[in-house]
């Protein structure tokens, strides 16, 4: 099952995507569904919605945490000349004001900015709770998402400013949909891409992993309560703007495309901000 936010004739709902129409919930809010359980999406007996009538939106506009799990794929670890291959996982925090939808622009902060693209999926937290063990884990998952982990390189690799350049706004892109886990149940078997005008850049497999989505989970609630909502981000593929030789940083007028099998592609501009 799929489940989306979305505007339609001025209301912002939260509906089941099925084909191409919205069912809309009795929900409002995606965070009183998810604590509600995927048992209370089956309880939608609504009149369809046309999707082209309807416009998405981010489904989780304010998690209470973004947790991105840093080099956690060989690929684009050795594509990175200061990276050293981890032992164990690591983890930034992404800013909930970063969030955008499907279709809304990243803004470049500046024409200097040197603006980068990663596709990831996210894994979206169910029910609130603390010292998950790893063979549990995915049973605390609502559902999977996409996310453009955007990043001003030269803030980020400024005496290690990682919060601070990858916490712009409009640097989170996320949609266009949840899928809920009895959907996709190894998170482990999906293709990852992206693509930056039609231009295939970063192609891969969430298999290639160093740190599976269970093992990923059970080490973040070992040290933080996980809270209904919570997105834990998984860390992106080879082929990213700032690695490859010369390096190719976004610019006014690009279109950038995420996408994860089963899930969904999540396209945006890239507009100016001066």
């Amino acid at each position: 099952m799929r489940v989306v936010r979305y505007q339609h004739a001025g209301r912002v709902g939260i509906g089941v995507r099925e084909g191409t129409a919205i069912i809309p919930t009795r929900f409002g809010d995606m965070l009183d569904l998810i604590r509600a359980g995927p048992g209370a999406v089956a309880e939608t007996h609504a009149a369809p919605l046309p999707l082209e009538e309807c416009r998405l939106l981010a489904p989780l506009p304010a998690p209470s945490k973004l947790l991105f799990s840093g080099l956690n794929y060989r690929s684009h670890t050795e594509e990175n000349p200061g990276a050293v291959l981890p032992t164990y996982p690591q983890f930034f925090a992404k800013l909930p004001s970063a969030i955008s939808g499907p279709g809304e622009a990243i803004v470049l902060p500046a024409p200097e900015t040197q603006v980068d693209y990663e596709v990831e999926l996210a894994v979206v937290i169910g029910t609130t709770t603390r010292g998950i063990p790893r063979e549990q884990a995915l049973d605390h998952v609502f559902g999977y998402t996409v996310v453009n982990d955007v990043s001003a390189r030269d803030v980020q690799f400024r005496d290690n400013q990682i919060t601070t350049g990858k916490g712009f706004d409009t640097f989170c892109p996320m949609g266009p949909q949840i899928v809920l886990r009895d959907e996709l149940p190894d998170p482990q078997a999906l293709h990852v891409a992206s693509y930056v005008n039609g231009e295939r850049r970063q192609s891969s497999s969430t298999g290639e992993m160093l740190f599976d989505v269970p093992t990923l989970i059970a080490f973040v609630s070992a040290h933080i309560t996980l809270y209904a909502g919570d997105i834990i981000s998984t860390g992106t593929p080879a082929g990213v703007g700032a690695f490859r030789n010369p390096p190719v940083y976004l610019q006014p007028g690009d279109v950038v495309a995420v996408e994860v099998d089963a899930i969904g592609r999540l396209a945006n501009p890239v507009l100016p901000g001066w």
